[in-house]
């Protein structure tokens, strides 16, 4: 049975490159290293413009490899859902983007499995959270008022009944 070697980066969507972090990680392995970089941005294309954590698994003896790529960061996809740059560096005082709670909905959605959270409700709570410390308000509104809407029940037609 041959050896594996696991290579773990965070790579630009669409974008990784055969220079740091892939290069100097995969090429001691003797693999083709832009055969690897191509497969990574053909599966990463859809997530352009966020950080996307790779995982390339090389065999040492015959230099097969595989590619699975996990999901974006939550940030990276309240980024992404907002078109802007970065969140804010001052998060009680300036706020750089609203979004809809059918947004957040949908992000807790894409997230899935990869957070901590068994119920979508508990999901959203976990992305509102995020948002908190990102400076973006939701439906023009502070996230901790939406969460506090989401333990009183205000949104349970949106919430209730759907498992991650």
């Amino acid at each position: 049975m041959s050896e594996k070697k696991v290579v773990e980066a965070l790579v630009s969507g669409g974008q990784a490159t055969a220079g740091p972090p892939l290069g100097p990680a995969l090429g001691p392995l003797g693999v083709n290293v832009l055969a690897i970089v191509n497969k990574i941005n053909e599966i990463t294309e859809e997530y352009s413009g966020m950080k996307v954590p790779v995982k390339i698994i090389v065999d040492a003896e015959t230099k097969e490899f595989a590619v699975s790529v996990g999901t974006p960061t939550t940030s990276a996809l309240i980024i992404s859902e907002l078109g802007i740059e970065k969140g804010s560096g001052a998060p009680n005082t300036e706020k750089v983007g609203n979004l809809s709670l059918a947004q957040v909905i949908g992000i807790a959605e894409v997230k899935g499995s990869k957070l901590l959270a068994r119920s979508l409700r508990a999901a959203v709570k976990e992305i509102l959270g995020a948002c908190v410390s990102m400076g973006v308000t939701i439906d023009d509104r502070d996230p901790r008022e939406v969460q506090q809407e989401i333990d009183e029940g205000k949104h349970d037609d949106l919430l209730v009944k759907k498992t991650l």
